[in-house]
């Protein structure tokens, strides 16, 4: 496993980090390891942590997750949301045209391969007699978004993290 949970002194989750960042923690002794796995690193064989708790509490401020084009991607996981296509040539499409006010949220911006994007022009989806797969929002939960960023969308964290993942 590449990558690790790191965990508040409270337990809560923080965020997911690479195994070399929480090695480093556990080295410098910023943080404590709680599952460790066997691995082999530099020929050598060592435990590499997959969950490491931070040993005192990180004040943590309200984190309002970025809104840029490669949330936006992650959000609508890498689909078009008009026709439903997956590839990497996806562009930006204003659900409510920009030439008529439509702004830069994450309630009016999806994801659309150019084709779709091209058939709507400045136009509604209902005006050019397209449908959304799905309503665009703002994602709710910073550390669930964080999950789906790193692949973990599709998997019951619980079977990973065990219950640190749910808290």
């Amino acid at each position: 496993m590449e990558k690790v949970l790191l965990l508040n002194a409270s337990y809560e989750p923080l965020r997911v980090c690479s195994w070399r960042r929480a090695l480093v923690l556990v080295l410098k002794g910023k943080a404590d390891e709680i599952s460790c796995l066997d691995s082999f690193i530099d020929g050598q064989d060592s435990d590499v942590p997959y969950i490491i708790k931070m040993r005192y509490y990180v004040a943590v401020p309200y984190q309002e997750l970025p809104f840029s084009k490669q949330n936006i991607l992650v959000r609508d996981n890498y689909t078009c949301q008009y026709c439903g296509k997956t590839h990497c040539r996806l562009t930006l499409d204003h659900v409510y045209p920009k030439s008529r006010g439509g702004d830069y949220s994450w309630e009016n911006i999806v994801a659309a391969c150019p084709e779709c994007n091209q058939k709507k022009g400045s136009r509604t989806p209902e005006e050019a007699g397209m449908k959304l797969l799905k309503k665009p929002e703002k994602p709710r939960n910073y550390f669930d978004f964080e999950l789906k960023k790193h692949g973990f969308d599709d998997i019951d964290m619980t079977q990973v993290w065990g219950e640190y993942a749910a808290s």
